[in-house]
């Protein structure tokens, strides 16, 4: 079997979907700092923005791990809609890897269908792994990441599971006074 497995069983795209008690603006502001990933992240350990590329569009340097391995991606956002998407793709040794985003939209709690202050948080992943340079892609990942595509798409769903979730306490902390 080849290192991409079974393409036509491989799955593509993923997405996971929270509601986050805080407004759009106010997650969309959190998720768009790309420097705060890892507070989320399982696997994101570090980002470094590129000096003088902060804008609506910054290119950055993800650092991460799992277990023992770590690498380092390098990113360019590629949506930065605000308050309704933030996205950006990644890249490893100048091979297309992913696109991972964000989708945002107010939430409906009231039975009437006024918005709250409430987000559905959409995190969504597109596997751009495809070809002879996407195979080259899955070989490096096999190699620095230690997983497989499968693997992959276990470990990015669990991932984002993780994500949603850290994301979802980190905005509905309530401050302790002092």
């Amino acid at each position: 079997m080849s290192a991409q497995g079974d393409v036509a069983s491989r799955s593509w795209e993923l997405s996971e979907s929270v509601v986050v008690e805080a407004p759009p603006d106010q997650v969309y502001a959190a998720i768009s700092d790309v420097r705060r990933m890892r507070e989320w992240s399982p696997e994101c350990v570090g980002v470094l923005v590129y000096r003088g590329r902060k804008g609506p569009r910054p290119s950055f340097i993800g650092f991460n791990r799992n277990g023992a391995r770590r690498w380092f991606t390098f990113c360019r956002v590629t949506v930065s809609d605000a308050p309704g998407e933030f996205a950006f793709r990644v890249s490893v040794a100048g091979l297309p890897i992913a696109t991972w985003g964000f989708r945002l939209t107010p939430a409906r709690s009231d039975p009437a269908g006024a918005d709250s202050e409430s987000t559905h948080v959409t995190q969504y992943w597109r596997d751009l792994r495809r070809g002879g340079r996407g195979r080259a892609a899955d070989l490096l990942g096999a190699a620095i990441a230690g997983t497989s595509p499968q693997e992959r798409v276990r470990a990015n769903r669990s991932g984002m599971i993780t994500t949603l979730g850290r994301l979802k306490r980190s905005l509905e902390a309530v401050p302790e006074a002092e």
